[in-house]
């Protein structure tokens, strides 16, 4: 499978292949991985061994948070692995990618102080991308915490920065205050059964990436019948489908799995295509379905 670099776009996508070598430009000019590992909901060694199994298939993005309080597992199993016999690559720090997010929006120098302890924590050196996990704390609380993510670029200890669960509203309060540095990346939770049209289609207008989160929809709708039926069509699985469906809509989705032939098998979409038509039918399947949190229309 040959890498391709996603262009955000829900047009026709024949003949693009996806795997894991495939990297999104952003709009800073830098580019990450178009597919990361989720750690939500892990901790310990259960992460550390995800972080390790997903690296040795391939993965080269890792999905963080403070909030998450395994910021220093996947720290490990990150430098672990390229310090190992396994990284038969010769793979060094800057080619792999990892995420933390702030927990919550304060002031200025509290959120400064949190990036800074994310990256003591994590190991790694610096943080590739950096998000506001969400909008809550209010238009004061959000500003300054942005300006710390920008101080924090400046600063060389992140490389990127972005949000979390940001609904419209909070985009363009953001894009509004005319900030040194625009957001890169919006993360949602983005699947065929929670599309939020308005935020993606927002995102894409204004040069946002989305990634989308809980990208097989937490499991909850494996089983659905038209999901059944497009993956026997495609002689592929649920998951794989449903990572397969982010990607031609050029999010960049982050699955989440602590098995090993689920890590594995997650990421195995380029030999198949979804027809125009069956994306649109999965687009169709559309029922406002949240996985966990929604803080997207908060004030």
């Amino acid at each position: 499978m040959c890498s391709y670099t996603i262009r955000r776009t829900t047009s026709n996508m024949a003949q693009n292949t996806f795997s894991l070598a495939s990297r999104t430009k952003l709009s800073n000019g830098l580019s990450m991985p178009t597919i990361h590992l989720g750690v939500y909901l892990t901790s310990g060694k259960e992460t550390y061994q995800a972080v390790r199994w997903a690296l040795e298939a391939g993965y080269r993005g890792v999905d963080s948070a403070e909030m998450y309080r395994n910021e220093k597992e996947s720290g490990k199993a990150i430098s672990d692995y390229l310090a190992s016999e396994a990284n038969t690559q010769a793979l060094k720090r800057e080619d792999i990618h990892f995420t933390s997010k702030l927990a919550s929006n304060g002031s200025y120098d509290a959120a400064r102080k949190a990036i800074k302890r994310s990256v003591k924590e994590c190991g790694l050196g610096y943080i590739d991308l950096f998000l506001l996990h969400s909008p809550y704390g209010g238009k004061k609380a959000r500003l300054d915490s942005w300006r710390a993510v920008q101080d924090a670029i400046d600063d060389g200890e992140v490389r990127i920065g972005g949000v979390s669960n940001y609904g419209v509203k909070h985009l363009q309060e953001l894009l509004e205050s005319k900030p040194r540095i625009a957001p890169a990346v919006n993360q949602i939770e983005v699947h065929p059964f929670n599309t939020r049209k308005d935020i993606t289609s927002f995102c894409q207008g204004n040069n946002i990436v989305v990634e989308a989160y809980a990208p097989l929809v937490r499991a909850l709708r494996m089983k659905h019948p038209t999901i059944v039926s497009l993956s026997k069509k495609y002689s592929c699985t649920p998951g794989q489908l449903l990572v397969r469906w982010s990607l031609q809509h050029g999010y960049v989705p982050l699955p989440k799995s602590v098995k090993k032939e689920r890590i594995v098998e997650n990421s195995e979409i380029g030999d198949f295509e979804i027809e125009d038509g069956d994306l649109a039918k999965m687009d169709q399947l559309d029922e406002y379905l949240v996985t966990d949190w929604d803080p997207t229309d908060c004030q």
